[in-house]
């Protein structure tokens, strides 16, 4: 099985290996501000994913609100779950121009606009635009840069970390739940959406914290890999200034002088400036807005060759069959993650489980193991002796495993013990982030990472309605879960075949080199 991207045959370069001078290790990886890190995306999971999985409150409230049928209601909890994830391609372009940083403060500000803005509805399609949308595509900015910072900070344990910084999904779970309930009851929904979106501030604070690593190094790491030797020139996606020659991108020696022609505009406006002390201060102040706008314009051409050569050049990651087996599993992971909670409840029903269901739900049942299987296989996932890929392929396995034996489970105490297992194997989510950068490398986990929870928002935007309308064509629940089982397996065969693949590859080349 596969545990490293070595293995697969698919060379990003190794930072650590390039130019003669050692980089000394940064104090804050692994530790120091790298929990500061964690911290910050902790409260991003409670904010943004906790506040999602606590829409049903809100979703009450506007079915007695606007009296529309129960499906077009459900677009707005939809819309903004699916648009959190599925602009995350996007979001890794704003990642490369701007950093995380001032990605996520943008976001927090976008999201908070939308919670506010939609106290004001007048019907469902204003909230398609303000809360859909709008706090959607706000969320999005704020959730890749927590996952892709944690993954920048931690090297040893960087799946205990991404385990204890989505543990906040949870908890924020049971507190937005608890919340947006007493917030409804005290003051109507719309006051309460407003005062969500004041709350939602605090994602700018959790932006703020997300500090750059260790800047002088990439700066220094930047000019070796350009003095380097031509061979160096074909790792194209391990250093982020080097672009690829002839597929749609600029070549490194147009880059070169492209970039020195900028250095010259910016060191003319410089001398000019110094030197024009005695000006007045109308000339003075079109000479900073110039010398602004020469530094934007060089910092968004970079940021959009570097994202453009990820997804559209010749070392695209699309190159890389087993990134590309990730997404095709991604595609059909999440839905089966999500149908049981919209299933359950009326499975329940049917086998008139419902007093023993309302002392502890099934449904609580799961988000509660969920949080700890996160840790633990985080933990575990981190041992020297283990491999994170097969720790995320057995929690695969036991999840496919239980979605479709459920159906077939008719006391609650089985149930119970389905929807544990269920919990526990779905904290994999934890592990996807680590997946990825093994896949990629850390320079771009962002647009990788980006494409990856794209993917699992199309699989939670369309998975429900798909789910329901099998169950309008069966009047079954049982279909649901089984389609849903078969076409997750379907994905993970996938990530089974391709390493093997990628292997044999090699072998295949070197046997036909030997006998020519």
């Amino acid at each position: 099985m596969y545990a490293s991207r070595e293995d697969i045959g698919y060379d990003f370069g190794d930072d650590s290996k390039v130019g003669s001078k050692p980089i000394k290790p940064n104090p804050n990886i692994d530790g120091g501000w790298a929990w500061m890190i964690v911290l910050s995306s902790f409260l991003v999971h409670i904010l943004i994913m906790g506040s999602q999985m606590a829409l049903g409150i809100l979703n009450m409230e506007w079915l007695e609100e606007f009296n529309q049928s129960r499906g077009l209601t459900a677009w707005v909890s939809s819309l903004s779950m699916g648009i959190t994830l599925i602009v995350g391609p996007f979001i890794g372009l704003f990642i490369s121009m701007c950093g995380c940083r001032k990605t996520a403060i943008i976001g927090g500000i976008l999201n908070a606009l939308g919670w506010i803005l939609s106290a004001y509805a007048s019907n469902v399609h204003y909230l398609f635009l303000t809360f859909g949308v709008t706090a959607g595509v706000g969320s999005g900015m704020v959730y890749l840069p927590a996952v892709v910072m944690v993954g920048q900070y931690f090297q040893k344990r960087r799946a205990l970390a991404q385990g204890l910084s989505t543990t906040g999904t949870g908890f924020g779970a049971f507190l937005m739940t608890a919340l947006l309930k007493y917030l409804c009851t005290e003051f109507g929904w719309r006051n309460a959406m407003f005062i969500q979106g004041a709350i939602s501030l605090n994602l700018c604070v959790c932006g703020a914290l997300m500090r750059p690593l260790f800047p002088k190094d990439v700066v220094s790491e930047k000019h070796v890999v350009r003095s380097n030797s031509e061979d160096n020139q074909a790792k194209a996606l391990s250093h982020s200034t080097e672009t690829i020659k002839s597929n749609g991108v600029l070549s490194e020696e147009p880059e070169k002088k492209e970039e020195a022609t900028n250095e010259e505009v910016l060191d003319s406006v410089q001398h000019t400036e110094m030197g024009g002390k005695s000006r007045s201060g109308k000339s003075m102040y079109g000479l900073r807005i110039l010398k602004t706008v020469s530094q934007l314009t060089v910092t968004v051409r970079k940021g959009f060759a570097i994202w453009y050569s990820s997804y559209f050049g010749a070392a695209s990651l699309f190159t890389n069959r087993v990134f590309v087996a990730f997404i095709i599993w991604a595609l059909f992971a999440y839905s089966s993650f999500v149908i049981p909670f919209i299933h359950l409840p009326e499975i329940v029903k049917q086998y008139n489980l419902s007093s023993q269901n309302n002392i502890f739900p099934l449904t609580s049942i799961i988000a509660i193991v969920h949080i700890f299987g996160k840790v633990i296989l985080g933990i575990i996932s981190d041992l020297p002796c283990i491999s994170t890929w097969n720790v995320f392929l057995m929690a695969n396995f036991t999840l496919v495993t239980c979605i479709l034996t459920l159906p077939l489970m008719q006391t609650y105490v089985t149930l119970a013990v389905i929807c544990a297992l269920i919990g526990f194997s779905s904290g994999y989510f934890s592990l996807m982030p680590v997946v990825t950068e093994d896949l990629v490398g850390t320079k771009h986990l962002a647009n990788a990472y980006g494409i990856i929870i794209c993917a699992n928002g199309i699989s939670a935007l369309l998975g429900p309605p798909f789910a329901g309308w099998i169950y309008d064509m069966t009047h079954k629940y049982d279909f649901s879960f089984y389609i849903s089982g078969l076409l997750y397996m379907v994905g993970i065969i996938f990530l089974l075949i391709q390493p093997c693949i990628q292997k044999k590859q090699p072998r295949e080349k070197s046997m036909e080199e030997a006998q020519v």
